[in-house]
């Protein structure tokens, strides 16, 4: 049966301070990968379609499951520029870059409202522009044939989720906090329109021992 199946890249560098610094792995996050693929060679899911953004962290991510398909880079899957958006709201609003896991909490939400608002000024791109690169990313993967597995990251799940479900921005926000490392996200078309039917799936970190590889940030 066609599903889209979305799974958020591996845990980044959490010590970094901008984009750059973020796109890549923690060691932590090549071991998530490593077990999400192993689950998924092990469990008999077969995906011939897979696909990643082009960003470095989708592609280790994607190379750390090592599944027999080739994947496909689509930009258009890759995730929203957070920390050049954090700068600005900090030059513009006043409001300052955390430091902090709780802090960032409550920062993430602020900067969703405001970017959805139009109130930051110099974008890197638009919220509806964001919206609509993943729209027409999901729109063409759904046109294919059979299962296809998506490796991105929260931000577009938190979108593709919002668009599933008419979430306004502040349960979009919300939605975009929950959602771990590697974890699974399932689109099955119901009529004519995709819908979500599996929703921040870690069968592959539900081991003892593995729970403390239940990564957010």
């Amino acid at each position: 049966m066609f599903h889209i199946t979305l799974v958020r890249h591996g845990q980044a560098n959490t010590q970094a301070r901008d984009e750059v610094e973020y796109d890549r792995l923690s060691a932590l996050g090549h071991q998530q990968s490593g077990w999400l693929g192993e689950y998924l060679r092990d469990s008999g899911h077969d995906h011939p379609r897979f696909y990643t953004g082009s960003m470095q962290r989708h592609l280790e991510t994607a190379g750390s499951m090592a599944l027999a398909a080739d994947s496909v880079a689509d930009p258009r899957l890759n995730e929203l520029e957070y920390f050049t958006l954090s700068r600005l709201m900090q030059e513009q609003h006043d409001l300052p870059l955390p430091t902090a896991r709780e802090d960032f909490i409550a920062h993430l939400p602020q900067v969703f409202t405001a970017w959805h608002d139009g109130i930051i000024e110099g974008a890197p791109e638009t919220f509806a522009a964001f919206e609509s690169r993943v729209r027409e990313a999901l729109d063409d993967i759904a046109a294919g044939n059979g299962p296809a597995l998506v490796v991105t990251s929260g931000g577009v799940i938190a979108i593709a989720m919002r668009m599933m479900m008419d979430l306004n921005i502040a349960t979009t926000a919300r939605l975009a906090l929950s959602i771990m490392n590697t974890s699974m996200h399932r689109l099955l078309p119901i009529g004519a329109v995709l819908s979500p039917v599996l929703f921040n799936s870690v069968p592959h970190l539900g081991l003892p021992d593995r729970h403390f590889a239940r990564t957010h940030f």
